[in-house]
């Protein structure tokens, strides 16, 4: 489903509500926080007060360097949802479209009106109610709200035009995959309203030191059907979600390879797994038999009550049916 062919309905949604809060998944990453912010734009226009929700303690780099930059106010937890609402309330949760996926799935009981907005497959987690606008095809949350943007005809500064942006670059690993007519006319789009490409690589800087480790991490592959990379870090290390999602990312440059799988730790002693594809294999359909989800390029799960080891024999039972 294209956007745009909702583009009214949503518009009259935001219209009619007075307090209208944005929600993306838990561990925040650049496509999240900025179709947040830039669904925030919007909203702004037509005069309404609107809050992002955000109950994450740690955010990767990029998102925390976002959020240091705007102000305080637009931000709240879910805990001060009921401090802020109003009358008439609306929840708009942008970059899935998954129960299990938010921070605090609890955040659905506030509100009778929903809406989503996602470029990732539906599965059973898949939120049932409200407005759903999923667009398989985009390549990233923050297209699809570009697309709004430029429909709308709203302006937005160069501040904002760049954070979207870096949702796009982040999603797309610099326009190689998931790339089509629209993404690039979304970039355009971006570009002409002073998108900075300097700033944008400046919210995917990566620290040396976790480099260093991912480099160790990419010794360990194991090469399945002489196409699917997997690898997996050792059982006392802890990762950041998006720390694995480079690794898959990086896996994905070598010859021959079609998806890849990292396996880790993470920060909260889960096990996750993220897993890339050039579109050949459905990372989606593999991570939704492991519990998590996502779509043929881009996906991920997390597991709790077993090894890395345990997960790696999971995985790798899957990719030799």
């Amino acid at each position: 489903m294209n956007i745009l062919d909702k583009a009214k309905e949503l518009r009259r949604k935001i219209k009619f509500h007075q307090t209208i809060f944005i929600v993306g998944h838990q561990n925040l990453d650049l496509d999240a926080i900025g179709s947040a912010l830039g669904l925030y734009s919007i909203i702004k226009k037509y005069r309404r007060e609107s809050y992002i929700i955000i109950d994450d303690q740690v955010h990767e780099l990029g998102v925390q360097k976002i959020i240091n930059e705007q102000p305080k106010k637009i931000f709240i937890t879910s805990d001060e949802i009921e401090t802020k609402k109003n009358k008439k309330n609306l929840l708009i949760i942008v970059d899935t479209n998954k129960t299990n996926l938010l921070s605090n799935p609890e955040i659905l009981t506030h509100f009778d009106d929903i809406v989503i907005i996602d470029h990732h497959q539906t599965n059973k987690q898949t939120i049932d109610r409200g407005l759903l606008i999923i667009d398989q095809e985009a390549s990233s949350t923050c297209e699809m709200i570009t697309q709004l943007l430029s429909h709308y005809r709203i302006k937005i500064s160069p501040e904002m035009a760049t954070i979207v942006l870096s949702g796009i670059v982040l999603d797309t690993s610099n326009f190689v995959l998931k790339t089509q007519a629209k993404t690039y006319f979304s970039a355009y789009y971006l570009a002409s309203y002073g998108a900075n490409p300097k700033k944008v690589q400046y919210y995917l800087k990566q620290d040396i030191k976790e480099y260093i480790a991912r480099q160790k991490t990419i010794t360990n592959i194991e090469v399945i059907k002489e196409k699917y990379a997997v690898t997996s870090g050792g059982e006392k290390v802890k990762y950041k979600r998006e720390e694995l999602a480079k690794i898959a990312s990086t896996l994905l440059q070598f010859n021959g390879i079609e998806a890849s799988f990292v396996i880790g730790k993470s920060q909260d002693n889960k096990i996750g797994i993220s897993a890339r594809s050039e579109g050949r294999l459905n990372v989606g359909k593999i991570m939704e038999k492991l519990g998590g989800g996502g779509d043929h390029h881009d996906a991920a799960t997390q597991i709790e009550g077993s090894s890395i080891q345990e997960v790696k024999e999971k995985l790798l039972g899957i990719l030799n049916e």
